[in-house]
This record gives structure tokens, sequence and C-alpha cells, in this order.
């Protein structure tokens, strides 16, 4: 455990900590009146219209303003994206490999504007932190997480557990559900049809995500990614104990 907040802060990997960060930031920046939301929120009309192309990216930064739920969501942050850059993607390309997997996130979910209207969202940012809880879960199948401190589940069903009381809570289901979807997407081309068919993983880390990683790396003092190394993702499955969403 960290000794501080500071040094919690410090010890997160760069993407996550980017992420994390905007997120935090955005909402600040909202409550302060420095930031409008609709100047982030993805519009594909205004994207073409204006050509405010920056918007495919800060609709995910976006959470919402101070309340429980954006609580809980920058907690999912803090805890499952950051699992998943420190453990489940390994080796030299560690950094490149969650950025792609964010990316491929990015490209599945922002086209829906375009492809089915009806589910379209101004705001992505839930969806991602879904499709994070989702590999995760995937990751982790046998762990058990405490749900708001009340309920135990398994981690394998923890993703319907937590849509289950978004709707409870009265919230839109949607965003959730899309990142389910997003998530199942990138773990059937990554693990399940490899597992299945003995192949290669259909998606693969383009070499300027690649440069865009070892950027980050360098700024952030890290000489080789490959030091959040355990063991192979496809040969690893973590069967240690959940931890309580909010918790310690």
């Amino acid at each position: 455990m960290s000794d501080s907040p500071g040094a919690w802060y410090a010890s997160l990997p760069p993407i996550s900590k980017f992420w994390f960060t905007a997120c935090g930031g955005c909402t600040v920046g909202y409550h302060c009146s420095l930031i409008d939301p609709r100047a982030l929120m993805l519009s594909w009309t205004i994207v073409r219209r204006k050509f405010q192309p920056w918007r495919v990216v800060t609709n995910f930064f976006f959470l919402g303003k101070f309340s429980l739920g954006f609580a809980m969501r920058m907690v999912m942050i803090a805890q499952y994206a950051v699992s998943l850059e420190k453990q489940s993607f390994t080796g030299a390309s560690a950094t490149a490999d969650f950025l792609t997997f964010l990316l491929f996130g990015v490209a599945l979910l922002t086209p829906l504007e375009l492809v089915v209207p009806s589910l379209a969202q101004a705001f992505y940012g839930d969806s991602l932190i879904f499709m994070c809880l989702y590999l995760w879960s995937r990751e982790n199948p046998r762990a058990r997480v405490s749900l708001m401190g009340v309920v135990r589940v398994g981690a394998f069903y923890f993703p319907w557990a937590m849509l289950a009381m978004t709707v409870l809570m009265g919230g839109d289901p949607v965003p959730d559900f899309l990142g389910i979807v997003a998530g199942h997407t990138y773990y059937f081309f990554t693990r399940l049809y490899p597992l299945r068919y003995g192949c290669r993983s259909f998606i693969r880390t383009p070499k300027f995500v690649r440069a865009i990683a070892d950027y980050v790396n360098a700024r952030n003092g890290v000489a080789n990614a490959a030091s959040n190394a355990v063991t192979p993702p496809r040969a690893r499955y973590f069967y240690g104990r959940g931890n309580r969403l909010g918790g310690d």
C-alpha cells in the first residue's frame, strides 16, 4: 500500500494515470466553470462541419459532475484499468498493447452515431471503463469482489452485477452494456479465437502506437515497460482475492 495519496498517484502506470487525471480534471474544470462539456462531447456532425476532431478523444474524459456515480467510475479506473496495465499487459510492449486496447474501444464505440444512431452517446467514458472492467473480469475469473460492501460476487459476473446496479439506481444501462460488448469483442479476438484455432491475435499493436508508448515511457522515466511483466496474459489467470469497489 502506498504511504500517501501522492505516492499512490506517482505509482500509477502512465496511460491509466493520464486517463484518471484527465477525467478528474474535466469534472473539476466543469465545476469551476472553466470547461464546457458541450465542447468535449462527441458529435460527428460538429466534427465534420466545424472540424473539431478532438471530440473523438475528449468525450472519453468527462464522467459527469461530482456524484456517487462519478466517484465509482474514478475508483474503477484506479482499480481495474490500472490492474490491466500493470498485470495483464506484459512484456516490453506492455504500455503500447494497453494503449492499443483502449484505442480499439475508441474505434468500436465512436462510430455508433453513424451506424446505430439509437445507441449513440455524447460521452463514452463509462463505456470505456466498463470495457476495462469486462476484460479484468475475464483475466481474473475466480476473484471475489464485494459490490458496495454488501454482496460478494465472482469477478466473472461482476460487470453484469454493476450493470444491474446502474439500473436499480435509475441510471442508463446502455453505456455500461456497450462497454461490455466492446470488452467481449476485444477478448474474443485476442484470447478466445486464437486459443481455439491456435493462431495469432487479430488485433496487433501498430507501429505508431509503439512510438507513442515509447515517448510516454520516456517522459515518465520508464526505461523498459517489461518491468510490469509477470507472465504472458494468455497463460495467466490470477485467482487471488478481489478488491472491494471503493475500498482501500
